[in-house]
């Protein structure tokens, strides 16, 4: 049987040693939703969303309390056009629904952009491959094993 996401990310994690909690939930379709079955800060959240930057994809990573700004996204990527990938891309590039990707780019060979105001927060929370599952860890952590490119994208 094929590993899910949440299995083949808590894998790694335990893997490099990290700390993490899983938390098991009803499932949530927005962030502000996310947060309060949480019970945590809604800027805590790691949004992950898979763009289109010109030809290639990337999975953006930003506080839920936070838009993504495509002006400063383009400019940080160097790139001229930009769009979010459409509900069929992102299936077919993580094998998941939009809204439970974990930030971890690295599990779906897609890079990984972090908008620096996520480091206000030192641990962060973030759906795992379902929208029933969260999983919590140090930012610190994250950082360290993803080592995702900053960008300002807020």
């Amino acid at each position: 049987m094929t590993p899910t996401v949440f299995d083949r990310l808590s894998a790694r994690l335990q893997e490099a040693g990290i700390a993490f909690t899983v938390l098991r939930h009803q499932a949530v379709f927005t962030s502000e939703e996310a947060a309060a079955v949480r019970g945590t800060p809604l800027s805590s959240g790691a949004k992950a969303l898979v763009v289109k930057a010109s030809d290639d994809f990337v999975l953006l990573v930003l506080p839920a309390d936070r838009k993504l700004d495509s002006k400063k996204a383009r400019a940080g990527l160097g790139v001229k056009s930009l769009r979010f990938a459409s509900r069929e891309e992102v299936e077919q590039l993580t094998g998941l629904q939009p809204g439970s990707i974990p930030p971890f780019g690295s599990l779906f060979n897609l890079p990984t952009c972090c908008d620096p105001a996520l480091a206000l927060n030192p641990s962060i929370n973030f759906n795992a491959g379902d929208h029933c599952i969260s999983v919590q860890m140090s930012y610190a952590d994250f950082v360290a094993l993803e080592k995702p490119r900053m960008i300002e994208v807020t």
